[in-house]
């Protein structure tokens, strides 16, 4: 694989942003990568294992002569960042980002930087449940799917480059409206961790009087929604709170659907209760045809922990 980037800038460095600095070497698709953190101890750990050839001190210091700058901060903070790379950004230069969220983050990054760059946002469909700069492992991104975000307006070939790059790191990549991904990503991974972090609070608030047992007799369905909560809380709160819109309406149609199966268990409907969780198999067969998991159980054991 040929260079895409000669400079590659990554702001925040902790699952993802590691997860593409060893999958982009791997691939050779950079010549030089500098990397920043708000923490210093992750500052350090990135200098002491090597992971970036250069390590600044702020986000200022490190896009200077990037040519795509990967924003990997929290949603919430985007716009600082943004408002504080703007000035010392490399004319002709793509910035892009790995949120959860896209119209937020478009609303938030695009006013703060010039002209004379490229704002194209982006979100890898991939994770597990570890952060920080040393989660990271090439191959998160393989066979998982990468949504671009673009503009109206943007520039042809620099959205080409974008692709060729996620496509380097092992990503199947589409192209999707910010609205339209907002409302998606609400279905497939936002709402599914709100019901994790609900439950799981459930279970905590149970196993105070019931001596510890929700934990020791934990089914796999449990253990999952734990792995599901033990997510980043700062992303996680983030997520929701630039998501609002979708947030309410899948919610709204969520409860509908619990009031639904809360009716038929207390008539006693088996009837429907058997029709619905027959319709709703056909969701994880259509997952596994499409090659986004595997039907053979690993009980929580896989090597690298789960995909989100």
């Amino acid at each position: 694989m040929s260079v895409i980037y000669e400079r590659v800038a990554f702001i925040g460095l902790g699952l993802i942003a590691s997860s593409m600095i060893h999958a982009g070497r791997r691939a050779g698709v950079q010549r030089e990568i500098a990397g920043t953190a708000r923490s210093a101890l992750t500052r350090t750990i990135a200098r002491e294992d090597g992971l970036c050839d250069i390590v600044t001190e702020t986000a200022a210091e490190a896009v200077a002569g990037a040519d795509l700058v990967v924003l990997c901060v929290p949603v919430g903070a985007m716009a600082e960042v943004a408002r504080e790379i703007g000035p010392h950004l490399k004319p002709g230069c793509t910035v892009s980002d790995v949120g959860s969220v896209k119209r937020a983050v478009i609303d938030a990054v695009a006013p703060h930087l010039p002209e004379n760059v490229h704002f194209i946002p982006a979100h890898p469909l991939a994770g597990t449940e570890h952060s920080g700069p040393r989660s990271g492992f090439a191959e998160l991104f393989e066979n998982r799917y990468t949504l671009i975000v673009p503009e109206e307006d943007t520039d042809p070939e620099a959205l080409v480059r974008l692709k060729r790059y996620w496509t380097a790191l092992g990503a199947n990549v589409e192209m999707m409206d910010a609205e339209h991904h907002d409302l998606v990503l609400m279905v497939t991974s936002h709402a599914p961790h709100l019901i994790a972090y609900t439950m799981v609070g459930v279970a905590d608030d149970l196993r105070r009087v019931s001596d510890q047992e929700v934990i020791k007799y934990s089914a796999s369905g449990f253990r999952d929604f734990t792995r599901i909560a033990a997510s980043d809380p700062t992303m996680w709160r983030d997520v929701f709170l630039n998501n609002r819109d979708a947030t309410m309406e899948i919610l709204g149609r969520f409860i509908e659907e619990l009031m639904r199966l809360q009716r038929a268990i207390r008539k006693g409907d088996g009837d429907l209760l058997f029709d619905y969780f027959t319709r709703t198999r056909a969701i994880r067969r259509g997952i596994i045809e499409a090659g986004q998991d595997t039907a053979e159980p690993d009980f929580g054991r896989g090597a690298k922990g789960g995909r989100k």
